[in-house]
C-alpha cells in the first residue's frame, strides 16, 4: 500500500469514528458547558464555586427523582405521580416524627428514615402493579395515583402545613441537607452516590439490560424470556426509592410540607431525563445525562435570577420550552444516525 493510500485509509477511519459518536449522549454536556459560558458572561459571580455548589445542592431533589425516572422511561413507561408522592411521603415522615412514639431522638430519626424509604418503595410498587397487573396505561395509572397522593396529603395536613415540631430532632436532622463532608455539601455527595449505584445497575447488571430491552420492544423481550411485567414493576419501585431519598433531603431543608409540595416536579424530572438524552419512548437510558439535565434546569433558573433579561416567574415556561426543544433535537439526531 502506498503512502497516499494509507493516509486516505486513516482519514476514512477518522471520519467513521466521528460519525460513530452518539450525539444524543454528548449534547447535554455540550449544552451544560454553553450555559456555564453564558452564565459567566451574564454575571461574574455565576462561575464562583459557592454559586455553583448552591446550584448543585438545590438540584438534588429533581436530580435524584430523575434518576429513578430514567429507569421508568427507559422501560417504556412514565410516572406522573412523583411530585405528589414526595408530598405524601414527606407528610407521613414528619407526622411519624411528631408522634413521639420513640423517646430517643436518634433512634426516632433512623426509624423515620427507614419508614420513609419503605413507604416510597411501596408507593412505587403500587404504581407498578396498577400499570402491569391492572393493564392500565402508565400515563393514566400514575395520573390517578397523582390525585390519590395529593388528596391524601391535603387530608393529612387539613389543607395546611405539617411541620416538624421537635427542636432536638430538627437540630439532629439539619446536617442531612446543610452539612458538609470534606468541604462538599451532603446533597451533592448523595447525588453522586445515587448516580453511581444507578449507573452500575443500568449499565452493568442483567436487570439493566432487561430494562433497555423491554423499552426497545416488549414483544421481542417477552419472546426472549424476559419477565416484562416484573422488569417494569421494579423500575417503578426504583422510582419510589429515589423519591424517598429526595424526601430524606427535603424534610431537613424546610422542616415542613404541605399539599403544594412537589407541584410540577414530575415535569422537571421528565425534562431532566429527556434533556439528558434518554429516549422518551424507551429503549435507551443515560443516567449521567439525566444528572446533567437536572443541573441544566437549575442553571437556567440561576441565570434568570442573576440577570435582568427574563423574569424569574417565567421559569415554568422556560422549562416547558426546554422539554419541547429537547424532543425536537432528539428526533433530529435520531434521523441523522
Amino acid at each position: 500500500m502506498s503512502i497516499n493510500d494509507e493516509s486516505k485509509s486513516v482519514e476514512q477511519r477518522a471520519r467513521r469514528s466521528w460519525r460513530d459518536v452518539d450525539l444524543r449522549a454528548v449534547a447535554p454536556f455540550a449544552a451544560l458547558l454553553l450555559l456555564l459560558i453564558i452564565g459567566a458572561l451574564v454575571n461574574p459571580n455565576f462561575i464562583g464555586i459557592t454559586n455553583l455548589a448552591n446550584v448543585a445542592t438545590r438540584s438534588a431533589f429533581i436530580a435524584i427523582i430523575a434518576v429513578g425516572a430514567t429507569f421508568v422511561i427507559s422501560s417504556g413507561d412514565l410516572d406522573l405521580s412523583v411530585g405528589s408522592m414526595v408530598a405524601f411521603v414527606a407528610s407521613l415522615m414528619i407526622l411519624f416524627m411528631n408522634s413521639g412514639v420513640i423517646a430517643d431522638p436518634m433512634l426516632m430519626l433512623l426509624t423515620a428514615m427507614v419508614l420513609t424509604v419503605t413507604i416510597g418503595a411501596a408507593c412505587g410498587l403500587a404504581n407498578g402493579l396498577i400499570t402491569t397487573l391492572g393493564k392500565i396505561e402508565p400515563f393514566i395509572a400514575t395520573l390517578g395515583t397523582m390525585g390519590i397522593y395529593r388528596g391524601l396529603t391535603t387530608w393529612l395536613s387539613q389543607g395546611g402545613a405539617i411541620t416538624l415540631r421537635e427542636p432536638e430532632l430538627q437540630a439532629l436532622y439539619r446536617p442531612a441537607y446543610f452539612g458538609y463532608v470534606l468541604g462538599v455539601p451532603v446533597p451533592i455527595l448523595i447525588i453522586l452516590l445515587v448516580t453511581l449505584v444507578a449507573a452500575f445497575v443500568l449499565y452493568r447488571t442483567r436487570y439493566g439490560r432487561h430494562v433497555v430491552a423491554v423499552g426497545s420492544n416488549r414483544d421481542v423481550a417477552r419472546y426472549s424470556g424476559i419477565h416484562v411485567d416484573r422488569v417494569r414493576t421494579i423500575a417503578f419501585v426504583i422510582q419510589g426509592l429515589c423519591v424517598a431519598i429526595a424526601v430524606l433531603l427535603y424534610v431537613p431543608r424546610l422542616g415542613s410540607t404541605s399539599a403544594t409540595t412537589g407541584i410540577l416536579w414530575e415535569l422537571q424530572a421528565i425534562t431532566a431525563v429527556v434533556v439528558g438524552g434518554t429516549a422518551l419512548k424507551g429503549g435507551a437510558g443515560r443516567v449521567w445525562g439525566t444528572i446533567c439535565g437536572a443541573f441544566i434546569l437549575e442553571l437556567v433558573g440561576n441565570i434568570m435570577l442573576l440577570s435582568n433579561f427574563i423574569s424569574e416567574y417565567l421559569i415554568g415556561t422556560i422549562q416547558g420550552s426546554i422539554i419541547i426543544i429537547a424532543m425536537l433535537v432528539q428526533r433530529s439526531l435520531t434521523r441523522r444516525s
